[in-house]
């Protein structure tokens, strides 16, 4: 970082408002120069200060402790040098989330996402970088889930995606709705390079693995199409369509195969295409299968044990209390 002086005329007079300026590079590989703080109108001893400070924060000089105190109390006698703060004139504008932000994006580079996903997801033509609002979709679940619309309307706002991705200020309502219809067709794709990355960082295995089946109602008015069904409700609000979502998973978590599916579909109707689909994507392999006891047939048991590399399934029992 440096600081640089514009120089502007108004009313016939000659003015120089200062900056602190840092080197950037853009996705486009050229370097440009960045304001971070506006500075205004300073003279020679409040320049020569902000070029300490820019030393101090870039590296250049040794640190050295130091300790605040409001300027209105009398500090203690320290070993340190003291800083005394007019707090009074002290603001904060614009706050915003940094460290989990900082933090997601670290653990998607870990799992070399932008390697999956920069081939398949390229800029559009009007310039929005597709990647990169996916980027924002997935820190914004992981730190604070909720709805699209209030990622549009509160949260990338009052976060340091923007910052961190050098993204635009304000996300457009319809684009991450839009980024969502993008990602189904990759869905196979993407959990074998999951499986792969599971593989390299945790020694992950995937000889066990838990099966079970969940749903999510709609509070809408008919008529009804696509998935959407009146069905058995685990949310116990049989007035509303729904669909069901099954999804396998590892003992530690990590989900090898979800499907959206009709809320009226029975659960014992899934397990084979599950099973099938997870032999041809992830080969033939002898798995312990965990499953709610309702959900297999003996059809199907029949089907996993006459297999050329059996399978083997532990059933689980729901308690539930009267009346809960």
């Amino acid at each position: 970082m440096f600081v640089r002086a514009k120089t502007r005329y108004k009313d016939g007079k000659r003015h120089r408002y200062w900056s602190v300026v840092e080197n950037h590079r853009d996705r486009d590989g050229r370097v440009v120069q960045r304001q971070v703080l506006h500075l205004g109108e300073i003279n020679d001893s409040q320049r020569a200060a902000w070029c300490r400070s820019i030393k101090v924060l870039d590296g250049e000089t040794q640190s050295r402790e130091m300790a605040l105190f409001a300027s209105d109390r009398e500090a203690p006698e320290l070993s340190c040098e003291v800083v005394r703060v007019q707090v009074a004139e002290v603001s904060v504008h614009r706050p915003r989330q940094w460290g989990a932000c900082w933090l997601a994006l670290w653990l998607w580079d870990r799992l070399e996402l932008d390697r999956f996903w920069r081939p398949r997801l390229p800029a559009s033509r009007q310039g929005t970088r597709w990647l990169d609002v996916l980027k924002t979709q997935v820190c914004y679940q992981l730190i604070e889930p909720g709805s699209e619309w209030r990622l549009h309307r509160h949260w990338y706002e009052h976060s340091a995606m923007a910052d961190l991705l050098d993204g635009p200020r304000v996300l457009a309502k319809d684009t991450p709705y839009r980024c969502l219809d993008k990602l189904p067709a990759h869905r196979k794709a993407l959990f074998s390079h999951l499986e792969e990355r599971w593989r390299t960082l945790f020694d992950a295995r995937f000889d066990v693995l838990l099966y079970d089946l969940t749903s999510t109602y709609f509070e809408s008015d008919g008529p009804f199409d696509g998935l959407r069904r009146y069905g058995y409700s685990r949310d116990r609000r049989p007035d509303c369509v729904q669909v069901v979502i099954a999804l396998i998973v590892t003992p530690q978590g990590f989900p090898l195969a979800y499907e959206v599916m009709p809320g009226n579909i029975s659960e014992q109707s899934t397990l084979t295409d599950f099973l099938a689909a997870i032999e041809q994507q992830y080969g033939r392999s002898e798995r312990v299968w965990i499953m709610d006891r309702g959900i297999p047939t003996e059809e199907t048991l029949s089907a996993m044990r006459s297999t050329a590399t059996p399978v083997r399934w532990c059933a689980t029992w729901s308690v539930r209390r009267r009346g809960a």
